[in-house]
């Protein structure tokens, strides 16, 4: 079977970059990750986590960076104080743009691509960057798919009437209309994995059930749990 990465859910948590992250946990528990890989593998982690705080706590002041190197390495000169992470934010800030900020306004940091090679080795540490470039440039992103998660976790056994007409569901597309008629899912978790049933689909769907006080769904909140 061969899922593709376009048509899957939540496709942001299913990235080529962190599927080390989500799934050697996992593997260690089958007993499928032996010793050596399970130790590279929270030293990696370990090291994305110490990476990422350092961003996080280093700060810098316009006092400290001067206007013309901020403009030369971020585009413009910054009226407050940033953290490192605030800056890679930045569409046109990656990793070794803060090496440099760092460099000039916060020197003892420890913020730099050679220090983390001396320190992991240039693979591993090219990795970590990766991992932190792309959890810091994209965590609103991701941090609203995580939200809509566990929305989708809170009504993934909640039953779908028997008696439903998704005909008459018109805020819905009339290809999702057809699917859900023919496959008739008995939950919204069936129906959310139903191929082409995307999350906004579901959230119309059960606005549509809610708004129509079906059994099980007349009390839910506007997050999908019970009030």
């Amino acid at each position: 079977y061969r899922m593709f990465t376009s048509r899957a859910e939540f496709r942001l948590q299913l990235r080529e970059d962190n599927a080390d992250m989500r799934l050697t946990e996992q593997g260690r528990h089958m007993g499928l990750v032996g010793d050596a890989q399970w130790d590279a593998f929270n030293r990696k982690r370990d090291a994305v986590s110490r990476e990422t705080e350092r961003l996080k706590s280093t700060w810098v002041h316009p006092a400290i960076l001067p206007a013309a190197d901020a403009e030369r390495l971020l585009g413009k000169a910054i009226e407050r104080e940033y953290s490192l992470s605030d800056l890679l934010r930045r569409p046109q800030a990656n990793y070794d743009t803060l090496c440099e900020v760092a460099k000039i306004a916060k020197p003892g940091s420890g913020v730099s691509r050679e220090t983390l090679r001396s320190q992991l080795g240039d693979s591993l540490a090219d990795a970590v960057i990766e991992q932190v470039e792309i959890a810091v440039k994209y965590a609103g992103y991701i941090d609203k798919q995580k939200e809509e998660v566990s929305r989708a976790q809170a009504y993934e056994h909640l039953k779908l009437p028997p008696e439903l007409d998704y005909a008459q569901v018109l805020a819905l597309s009339h290809e999702v209309r057809q699917k859900l008629n023919k496959h008739r899912p008995e939950t919204l978790g069936q129906a959310s994995r139903i191929s082409g049933i995307t999350p906004a689909a579901i959230s119309l769907l059960l606005i549509h059930l809610k708004k129509g006080r079906f059994k099980g769904f007349d009390s839910l909140d506007s997050e999908g749990h019970a009030a």
